[in-house]
């Protein structure tokens, strides 16, 4: 779960995300280019109080800002089993 604070423009290196990538597993770094391009590139723009819920495993990134202000939010990650395909939560 993500809750934005803070308006997140597309002047504010908003969250960019590869729509199903989390459907892959684990993505090995030289097969990123070849996923990204299969499932495209979704720009994820936000309103303070807006509230997500996405898979985490998806593929995301972001690229700098052109007018950068904050950009606040708080993430909560929980699964209620364990997770698909070999992946595992770090510091568990």
């Amino acid at each position: 779960m993500r809750a934005h604070l803070d308006d997140v423009p597309s002047s504010n290196a908003p969250l960019l995300i590869a729509p199903g990538s989390h459907t892959f597993g684990r993505i090995a770094v030289e097969d990123v280019d070849q996923v990204v391009k299969q499932c495209g590139t979704a720009t994820c723009l936000a309103e303070a109080g807006d509230v997500w819920l996405y898979a985490t495993p998806i593929l995301h990134a972001s690229e700098a800002a052109t007018d950068p202000t904050s950009r606040r939010v708080l993430q909560v990650d929980f699964a209620a089993e364990a997770l698909p395909h070999g992946l595992e939560w770090l510091g568990v």
